[in-house]
């Protein structure tokens, strides 16, 4: 028996025997054409588009999971990207090259901008175009790739990698378990696992050379573990917390309708993070009391962007459906440097993530920002929302941005647009230099969400997409913890609430320290607010505040993770701690 670590990517635990999935290596013909022939070689490429834009748009998006139809939707924008069209019409006639060498060329120098990006988000949509651009190649090649959808036995899927439009024909009722190479937890094959609820563990190396087709398998999404051939007494045990896990799920199902509440009384709201109005059913589903972050710039990802009324449509959608639930807080447009929308300028910045994004971005171009604003407040009329401006690092860039907003409200009222004189306007604080004047700023909005996953890297200076120093991401860092404590700290002195919608929100192992620290508000991944709502209906506040005295006193993340972790393991078992 082998026990193989790595990520793990959807809770759960699979068993199954091993099915083998391993991409075959193209080589890309590099070939010269004459320049009287370039114009063959684009109706070739011209064709293979057709093919493939055919292929997607035959996929019955109305019977799918809203996670496979937003992969299908940015599959067809890339496909009709004028950008990426042009750029290798231009190639093949300019360098006279074979329609799959000008592909393979813009397709690396596209993916490459994506992956050196600050953004996360924008590292995982270079999956997309990588998909999407090899598929053309293959069609212009003539290979096509083995069909995983024709799987009809209970199997657990070990590959190498598996790109987004394969793991949209991924059926889980035969397939138990995935186990990749590589991945992350925030790639698509994760995001699409936990959708589908599939158990799946990724980042484990060289998995497919360590197992054999019809090894019995066992991976444990939950601890990340995948074991290859069990033994019978690791078998029994795995087995046995199969059954524990899943009478844990069906207990978390029967919180959806209750109340966020401590045992001694604290009320708490949990919301959910969302990016499409698809995500709605899911954040109803799992009992949130809202939406805490509604990240509007996925709206502008296609070619053209949004117009106003677009934005308006969909943010009503939003509002509306939320309308007996609660509040929708709508964060304003977060591009820029590294964050690329079409037709947008900026590319090629040294260090984008530090550069022209979010209201630096929207004060450079107030067309688009006053848009956007314009539609937020057409929106507001049919429901309670809230704006939130992105990216805030002094109390002067927030006077600026209050004074668009206030100039659209004048407009609006001059032309008669009724909306809700009464909004609320709040801020993120996810640069340390905004934490540590929170006091000037909390007086100038109405609320505060903490956006862990900008702040922490801000804040120990690391990128935790760099594989090298990714180790010194710890939210649990001294420095991040005293952070977080100056700006719940100073939010409150000033009466306004303190909300947090990064990562570390939706992470179990921080819940109850969080809550002590006087988080009012957790907005996360609608799948894991059942698991956050389970442990605070299960504590003190009490208990929780004396967990931060506690945490406080020490010195190194390495302490603090591991008190942490025993404290919690204690009374929530290992569903919550590994």
């Amino acid at each position: 028996m082998r026990i193989l670590k790595g990520i793990a990517a959807s809770s759960g635990i699979g068993i199954g025997r091993a099915f083998l999935y391993i991409h075959e290596k193209l080589v890309v013909p590099h070939t010269s054409v004459p320049g009287g022939k370039t114009g063959s070689e684009k109706s070739r490429f011209s064709g293979a588009l057709a093919v493939v834009a055919s292929e997607l748009s035959e996929m019955d998006t109305d019977s799918i999971a809203e996670d496979h139809r937003k992969i299908i939707e940015t599959h067809m924008m890339m496909i009709e990207d004028p950008e990426f069209t042009g750029s290798v019409n231009k190639l093949i006639d300019t360098d006279h090259i074979c329609a799959e060498w000008a592909v393979e060329q813009v397709l690396a120098g596209f993916i490459e901008v994506l992956e050196t990006a600050g953004d996360p988000v924008l590292r995982e949509r270079s999956a997309d175009l990588y998909d999407i651009g090899w598929r053309v190649i293959r069609e212009l090649m003539g290979k096509r790739r083995a069909d995983l959808s024709s799987i009809h036995d209970e199997v657990v899927l070990i590959a190498d990698t598996l790109l987004p439009s394969e793991a949209l024909s991924l059926d889980h009722t035969w397939i138990k378990a995935i186990a990749l190479n590589g991945g992350g937890r925030t790639s698509h094959v994760a995001i699409l696992a936990r959708a589908l609820q599939i158990p799946t563990v990724v980042g484990l190396g060289k998995i497919t050379d360590k197992v054999r087709v019809g090894d019995e398998i066992i991976v444990d999404g939950n601890l990340g573990e995948v074991a290859v051939r069990p033994s019978s007494a690791s078998a029994i045990k795995m087995r046995d917390r199969y059954t524990r896990w899943l009478e844990h799920e069906s207990e978390l199902q029967e919180l959806a309708a209750l109340e966020t509440v401590t045992k001694d009384g604290h009320k708490v709201s949990i919301k959910a993070n969302i990016e499409t109005v698809d995500e709605v059913d899911s954040v109803l589903k799992h009992g949130a009391s809202g939406i805490g972050l509604y990240r509007s710039e996925f709206l502008f990802l296609k070619p053209g962007g949004a117009t106003e009324d677009e934005q308006f449509e969909a943010y009503r959608s939003v509002i509306e459906r939320l309308k007996d639930t609660g509040a929708v807080t709508i964060r304003t447009i977060d591009v820029g440097g590294d964050k690329v929308i079409p037709g947008m300028e900026g590319l090629g910045e040294e260090n984008p993530i530090l550069g022209w994004r979010a209201v630096r971005f929207c004060l450079s171009r107030k067309d688009i920002f006053r848009i956007q604003l314009r539609a937020l407040l057409r929106a507001s009329a049919y429901g309670k929302l809230k704006i939130m401006f992105p990216m805030i690092s002094g109390p002067e860039e927030l006077d600026n941005v209050m004074l668009v907003l206030e100039q659209v409200k004048d407009e609006c009222r001059r032309a008669e647009i009724p909306f809700d004189e009464d909004i609320e306007v709040g801020i993120m604080i996810e640069v340390p230099s905004a934490a540590l004047c929170a006091d000037l700023l909390a007086p100038k909005t109405d609320f505060f969400s903490i956006g862990t996953n900008d702040l922490i890297q801000y804040t120990i200076a690391v990128d935790r997409g760099n594989e090298k120093i990714a180790y010194l991401y710890q939210p649990f860092h001294p420095g991040v913890l005293r952070l977080i404590q100056m700006i719940v700290d100073k939010g409150h002195q000033s009466g306004i609430p303190v909300a947090m919608c990064g990562e570390m929100a939706g992470d179990p192992l921080s819940t109850v320290l969080l809550l002590g620290m006087g988080i009012d508000e957790f907005s996360m991944s609608p799948q894991s607010l059942l698991e956050i709502k389970n442990i605070i209906r299960s504590i003190t506040l009490a208990e929780a505040k004396e967990l931060v005295i506690k945490v406080m006193g020490m010195n190194s993340y390495i302490n603090i993770n591991t008190y942490v972790r025993e404290w919690m393991h204690v009374r929530f078992g290992d569903f919550v701690t590994a």
